[in-house]
């Protein structure tokens, strides 16, 4: 993003970058959502230096030395100047405090090991112990793969802690960013009191292609789009990203105000 005139990946328009920023990095001519990095969004929706971050220093590590993935977790980590998938926070946005947690695209697809799992929980029991609303901002290809059962287990830890969460009436709102899928969609991400999509966002377990290829039959125009999802029910909200922050402070103010009354 750091390219005076960075291109869209979709329909290969260059775009003078404030032009892009001023449209929240939303390509003029195709509509299509430019994948941004967490530290990007962080600043895009929290209110000027509210964010804290939390667990920043923890790190994977390499419990079943999967050839390479230490390799790829340095590189990770040297590219995107963070130490794992996810970063965990408090801000507040528009004036109404929160927990936030924004996975990063670029850090190995933001795949869910046991560090972004923990991070998660973490997260969430914070808000429990601190009487917050929650929201995760998710852009993943799922568990990781290097960690095996490992990651697995974090499906059942976050899922875990969003009950602990709601059994104390503190919401969680999740937003599902392009992709969102694998074992990430069969948690946390689907688990929020309101599900917000981003247009035109990928959202599943498995992908498009492999079902087709499991089942044998043609998908129907869209299939696992966020709209599409949201005319079957999947989904609560499925918003333009210049729409993302006004959305967030309204929940915000509307769990504000019943916390307020009782």
């Amino acid at each position: 993003m750091s390219r005076l005139f960075p291109k869209c990946p979709r329909c290969q328009t260059s775009h003078f970058i404030a032009f892009l920023k001023h449209a929240h990095y939303v390509c003029s001519k195709c509509g299509h959502n430019i994948r941004l990095d967490a530290l990007l969004r962080i600043k895009m929706l929290c209110d000027k230096k509210s964010f804290v971050s939390f667990d920043e220093s923890m790190k994977s590590e390499d419990p079943l030395l999967f050839p390479g993935y230490l390799e790829k977790l340095r590189s990770s980590m040297e590219a995107n100047l963070v130490n794992e998938a996810i970063i965990t926070g408090y801000c507040t946005i528009k004036d109404f405090p929160t927990t936030l947690g924004v996975m990063e695209p670029n850090f190995i697809m933001a795949s869910m090991g046991s560090v972004v799992g923990e991070k998660v929980t973490r997260m969430l029991e914070y808000a429990l112990e601190n009487h917050l609303p929650a929201i995760l901002i998710i852009c993943s290809g799922g568990a990781r793969m290097q960690e095996g059962i490992f990651s697995l287990m974090q499906m059942a830890k976050t899922s875990a802690a969003v009950k602990r969460l709601n059994d104390k009436g503190l919401p969680l709102f999740t937003i599902l960013a392009d992709p969102t899928t694998g074992g990430v969609t069969a948690s946390f991400a689907m688990l929020g009191n309101v599900i917000i999509a981003e247009t035109d966002a990928l959202i599943g377990f498995a992908g498009p292609r492999v079902i087709q290829q499991t089942i044998g039959q043609s998908l129907p125009n869209g299939f696992q789009k966020s709209e599409f999802l949201l005319e079957h029910g999947m989904l609560d909200i499925v918003i333009e990203r210049k729409q993302l922050k006004n959305t967030l402070s309204t929940l915000l103010r509307i769990h504000a105000q019943k916390a307020y009354t009782g």
